[in-house]
């Protein structure tokens, strides 16, 4: 039987994809993000970890860097919301 993929499977891909080109910014100051969910009306939930997670610039990496890299990739994606 072949495995279909739903929507919010292909979006979490398509977002994964677009995380991956800015982790090696955030591995390098000692942090990482990791998907929570996708919400019904397109937010994406995060949590950010390591050093990402406590680090006062985390607002402006949100907005600025994962948000932005987000939205450009997946434009279904309406919003970024760290969980932490």
């Amino acid at each position: 039987m072949e495995k279909t993929i739903t929507n919010n499977e292909a979006l979490i891909s398509k977002v994964e994809l677009a995380l991956d080109s800015i982790r090696p910014y955030m591995e390098t100051d000692g942090g990482n993000i990791k998907i929570i969910e996708i919400t019904d009306d397109m937010v994406l939930k995060v949590e950010l970890m390591g050093n990402c997670g406590t680090c006062p610039m985390s607002t402006m990496t949100m907005k600025a860097g994962v948000e932005e890299a987000i939205k450009k990739a997946v434009p279904e994606i309406l919003s970024v919301v760290a969980i932490n």
